[in-house]
């Protein structure tokens, strides 16, 4: 009788000291691909995030509670997000970090919608906001901002006579380049071909043999660096003269590991890149990652991801509340000129970020690169 009593004193006890731990922490999770094709990617978001956890727990955490860090690999594919998105609902978190990818972030998205946990991507697919979802917001800028500056700048900057678009088959290329093909068709422009790559084939020969026919001016591809990489390698072998111009997911380190010396010469559109960042904001906390992890960020998809965390807990501190719907709402209609390490962060009701800045680079000969154009 007594050590049934001493037992279940003991369990007692176990589950105070369990419920008081818990009472003193907060869950946020990450949900990237740490391994796999991006893992630097996601290897960034992930590291980034811990960094801005630990600044924040040393400041005495959110509301007095300590902020744990929960990361779960999906690999950029749609069936382990969706496992992710399960596993880190039933850990606790109230909200989300991720995906680096469209498809990875939207078969995560039902599953934290049900739950009311709040998600902030860098996924620039537009239908990731179709769905009217309160808990989630992009920290990025959609594909359609992006789609209407490349065409403005291929039509009215470049005037480039005939444009080859390329895209592989995920929800976020194809998106993409089919807006970026709907914008130069508003403005007049030619497009002598569009076709698509299966991702991960590396060898592209067949299609480009088919765009060399066509004597194209530029050739857009709307894809990830993993093949945009390989495709300029093998555009310079089939010997078509023509630009290469890569969408934002090309702006990537391994792009110019791929490419080697035909990475010279390549425009890369995307948002300014980490270095030339202007805000205070930024030098702070690039200047921290890199002390932290003897490395630069992969590129700038770690540091928007930082900074939709950022805003996730202004809108805690704000609401005075781990309430999802109450911080989403204050995210929503409240925050205004955000300052983010990426500069003013403002949230559309439709949960959309506004206000995108963006340029085109070129890839100098020492890998370097130097501003072609901004607006």
């Amino acid at each position: 009788m007594k050590l049934t009593r001493l037992a279940s004193a003991l369990a007692l006890s176990a589950a105070v000291c369990t419920s008081v731990f818990a009472a003193d922490t907060v869950k946020i999770g990450v949900q990237a691909p740490i391994t796999g094709k991006y893992a630097n990617e996601g290897q960034g978001i992930d590291n980034f995030v811990r960094l801005i956890v630990d600044e924040k727990n040393k400041e005495g955490g959110l509301l007095g509670k300590k902020i744990e860090v929960v990361t779960c690999d999906d690999e950029a594919k749609a069936q382990k997000a969706a496992v992710c998105a399960k596993k880190l609902v039933n850990e606790g978190v109230f909200a989300v970090i991720g995906s680096y990818t469209s498809g990875a972030t939207e078969a995560a998205q039902t599953t934290y919608y049900r739950n009311k946990v709040l998600q902030t991507s860098d996924g620039t697919s537009d239908s990731l906001i179709k769905r009217k979802y309160w808990t989630f917001f992009r920290n990025s800028f959609p594909n359609s901002a992006q789609g209407e500056f490349t065409a403005d700048y291929f039509v009215n900057q470049k005037k480039y006579q005939r444009i080859a678009i390329l895209s592989d088959y995920s929800s976020y290329s194809d998106g993409l380049a089919n807006s970026v093909v709907d914008s130069i068709e508003k403005l007049g422009g030619n497009i002598a071909f569009r076709g698509k790559i299966k991702s991960g084939t590396q060898n592209f020969t067949a299609i480009l043999t088919k765009v060399k026919a066509l004597n194209p001016d530029v050739i857009y591809y709307s894809g990830y660096y993993t093949d945009g990489g390989l495709l300029r390698v093998q555009q310079e072998q089939l010997g078509i003269k023509a630009d290469f111009v890569g969408g934002d997911s090309n702006d990537n380190p391994d792009f110019l590991k791929l490419a080697g010396k035909s990475a010279e010469g390549v425009y890369l559109v995307n948002v300014p890149t980490p270095d030339i960042l202007p805000y205070e904001a930024a030098k702070k906390y690039l200047t921290a990652y890199e002390e932290r992890f003897n490395m630069k960020p992969p590129s700038i998809w770690a540091v928007v991801n930082a900074d939709g965390l950022r805003a996730v807990m202004e809108g805690v501190e704000k609401t005075k509340s781990f309430d999802t719907k109450k911080i989403s709402d204050y995210i929503r209609n409240d925050m205004k000129d955000f300052p983010g390490i990426t500069g003013p962060f403002n949230i559309r009701e439709d949960g959309e970020r506004v206000g995108a800045s963006l340029m085109v680079y070129q890839i100098q000969n020492d890998g370097s690169y130097k501003v072609s154009f901004n607006k």
